[in-house]
This record gives structure tokens, C-alpha cells and sequence, in this order.
């Protein structure tokens, strides 16, 4: 196991290993998997045995990894496949979403200012960063008004924060190119334009599957988005 620093940020020491082991997974290699051993988690983190112990199994809760007896935590790859699947999935959710939620009200859209200012304050710390970036999506999914689909979504989410953390660590030029292309949607909302609004999201999923690396598009949505 490569040695990485612990992520900025306070809390127990179950948050801080919690923290350190979602950013040392998103650096690990996509498409093979790899077990990670608790004591060896315990040793590189600077932590006992314990939080690594409530650190793993709430990542198991979130997809992370798959916790084998005797073996430890697994952590399974990531193919260019089920990335796609994904944000196939997230487009169609989203672009529905985005169209129902215009016009938008000025509380709504003051709510995704809020977390624009917080996303921005994270630039240093890649895990918030993506949990951030999950909320300001989710708030547009939550505010189209479907419930059913608003946990799906969740679900969905959960399945693409490694995807996310791995588009961003290490690069501060795409952090940068996130809150642009968040800003950029906040705006087309503000115009009342729903095709607007969709093509300034379609913009920003495209460019996050061109971050991701992927050698081609899937979904014939995508075809024409810059950067896609």
C-alpha cells in the first residue's frame, strides 16, 4: 500500500480515517481490484485498529468496498463500462429534473449559491469537494419533486463518488472547471429557459466523462457536448 497523507479536515478519528481511506481508494488503480488490510490501513493512517475497523463498514455501506472475512476490504474495479452505465442513468435523471424545476424560485436558486460558496471553500479537500459537488445535483433531483426517483438518484450517486474523487484528485485545474460549469447552471436557471438550463447540465456531464477518461461516448445524448 502507497503511502497518502491524511485529508485536511478535524473530527474522530473514525471521520479522519473514514476521510483518508475515500481518497486513498479513489487513487487506487480503476479497473483491478485490491484488498486492503486493516492493520496495514491502521499503521499508514496513523490510527489503532478500530476506526479502521467503523471506517470500513461504513464504506461497505456505500459501495466502496466488500468486506471478505479473514481476507479484509476488498475494493473492486471500476470499468469503463459501468462508468458510462452511470452517467447514462444521472443524464437521463438529471436532464428530466433540470426541465421540471424551471422557472426556478429564488429560494431554490439561492440554496445552490450556498453551495456553490461551500464547494469553493473545498478546493484542498477532494472528498468534500465531491460530497458537495452530490449535493448540489441531488438538491436539483430532490427539487424536481419525485421522491422515488430522488432515491434512486442517491443510490446512483453512491456508485459514482469513486468515479468523481478519482476525475479530481490531483487536479486542481478540473476543480476549478467544476465550479465554472456549476456556476454556468446556476445562471442558465436564472434565465427561466429550461433548454437553456439542459444544455448548460448536458455541458457539465460530458465534461466529466471526458475527466474520467473515457476513450468514447455511449449515449448518443452526449455526441454533441463540448468536451465530451
Amino acid at each position: 500500500m502507497s503511502s497518502v497523507r491524511k485529508p485536511a479536515g478535524g473530527g474522530s478519528a473514525q471521520d479522519v480515517t473514514y476521510r483518508w481511506l475515500k481518497k486513498h481508494i479513489s487513487a487506487l488503480p480503476r479497473d483491478s481490484g485490491t484488498f486492503l488490510i486493516e492493520s496495514e490501513v491502521a499503521q499508514e493512517a496513523g490510527t489503532s485498529r478500530t476506526p479502521v475497523r467503523e471506517a470500513l463498514l461504513r464504506l461497505e455501506t456505500e459501495g466502496f468496498v466488500q468486506i471478505i472475512p479473514k481476507k479484509g476490504a476488498f475494493v473492486p474495479p471500476v470499468s469503463d463500462a459501468e462508468v458510462r452505465t452511470v452517467m447514462e442513468a444521472r443524464e437521463l435523471i438529471e436532464d428530466w429534473s433540470m426541465r421540471r424545476v424551471v422557472p426556478a424560485g429564488d429560494g431554490f436558486l439561492d440554496e445552490l449559491d450556498a453551495l456553490l460558496v461551500e464547494q469553493e471553500g473545498l478546493i484542498d479537500d477532494a472528498v468534500g469537494f465531491i460530497d458537495c459537488d452530490r449535493a448540489f445535483h441531488g438538491a436539483i433531483v430532490r427539487q424536481a419533486g419525485n421522491p422515488v426517483l430522488a432515491d434512486f438518484y442517491e443510490a446512483l450517486r453512491e456508485r459514482q463518488v469513486r468515479m468523481g474523487l478519482r476525475a479530481v484528485v490531483g487536479d486542481e485545474g478540473r476543480f476549478r472547471k467544476v465550479l465554472a460549469e456549476h456556476a454556468a447552471i446556476v445562471s442558465a436557471l436564472r434565465t427561466g429557459d429550461p433548454e437553456r438550463a439542459a444544455q448548460a447540465l448536458g455541458a457539465h456531464l460530458g465534461s466529466t466523462l471526458a475527466a474520467l477518461h473515457l476513450p468514447e461516448v455511449a449515449r448518443r445524448g452526449f455526441d454533441d457536448i463540448p468536451g465530451a
